[in-house]
């Protein structure tokens, strides 16, 4: 009896768990991964925490912090400091709607940024240079796609 009422609380914690893990926006889902801190902060001096919170959908295309650490570190503080090139960098990494994995096609997708990227799909998902390491983390306004490198919009 006492493993039977053990296993329902853990099963009950665990469907709370789940519940709420799904009931968080891209931003708090990313930040709750824990490998998103460079994104996050900026995402942050970029004024675009409140815009990817808001309604969605979103598809993000979300560098980890080792694609962010690829940037020579003078280069990424520049970039950190120039609020409308961050923009534009960042934006470049999210297209509008949920686009899960299994409806992904090869061609140009147009951005939040307003270019393309180019989204290939021979031997593994890219997206321009950057592999698709993992899929379809679910938000509730949206989905993230993490990605292995910073891909940089047409300058």
């Amino acid at each position: 009896m006492k493993k039977l009422i053990a296993r329902t609380a853990l099963v009950a914690a665990v469907s709370l768990a789940a519940l709420s893990a799904h009931a968080k926006d891209i931003v708090d889902t990313a930040v709750a991964a824990g490998s998103f801190k460079t994104l996050a902060t900026a995402l942050q001096a970029a004024g675009l925490v409140d815009t990817l919170k808001g309604p969605g959908p979103f598809t993000v295309f979300a560098p980890t912090d080792e694609a962010f650490a690829k940037i020579p570190k003078a280069q990424l503080d520049a970039l950190l400091a120039d609020k409308a090139k961050l923009t534009a960098v960042l934006t470049y990494h999210v297209v509008p709607g949920k686009v899960m994995a299994a409806d992904v096609k090869a061609g140009a997708v147009k951005t939040v940024q307003g270019a393309a990227i180019n989204v290939s799909t021979t031997g593994g998902v890219k997206v321009n240079d950057a592999n698709v390491v993992k899929t379809d983390i679910t938000a509730d306004n949206g989905v993230i796609h993490v990605i292995d490198t910073v891909i940089l919009p047409p300058m």
